[in-house]
């Protein structure tokens, strides 16, 4: 088992910074392909920024430019660094992980981020 926990939501204006941590523990070794999802009041929840098995990363169109994703192996923590913030970027934010021999995602419980002056 794999465990996620979320933190550095909160209330910021636009234009402003904020950092996004995911601490994991557990069976860490067994997973890959880490990312960043948020899902806005009455949408989907969509792929913001992730690393691939292959170390590669990714990022919604939204965000290129904006958003940065990093990790820290030691630490066993995926960060989302997050600047220019926009009112549209307001949404639930949660950290996944994929499982290498079965492909099972784990997810983590999610903290709020609110973009509004």
């Amino acid at each position: 088992q794999v465990q996620l926990v979320e933190s550095g939501g909160g209330l910021v204006q636009p234009g402003g910074s904020l950092r996004l941590s995911c601490a994991a523990s557990g069976s860490v070794f067994s997973i890959n392909g880490m990312g960043w999802y948020r899902q806005a009041p009455g949408k989907q929840r969509e792929l913001v920024a992730g690393f691939t098995s292959g170390g590669s990363t990714n990022y919604a169109n939204s965000v290129k430019g904006r958003f940065t994703i990093s990790r820290d192996n030691v630490k066993k923590t995926l960060y989302l660094q997050m600047n220019s913030l926009k009112p549209e970027d307001t949404a639930v934010y949660y950290c996944r992980a994929r499982r290498d021999y079965d492909g099972y995602l784990y997810w983590g419980q999610g903290t709020q981020v609110t973009v509004s002056s």
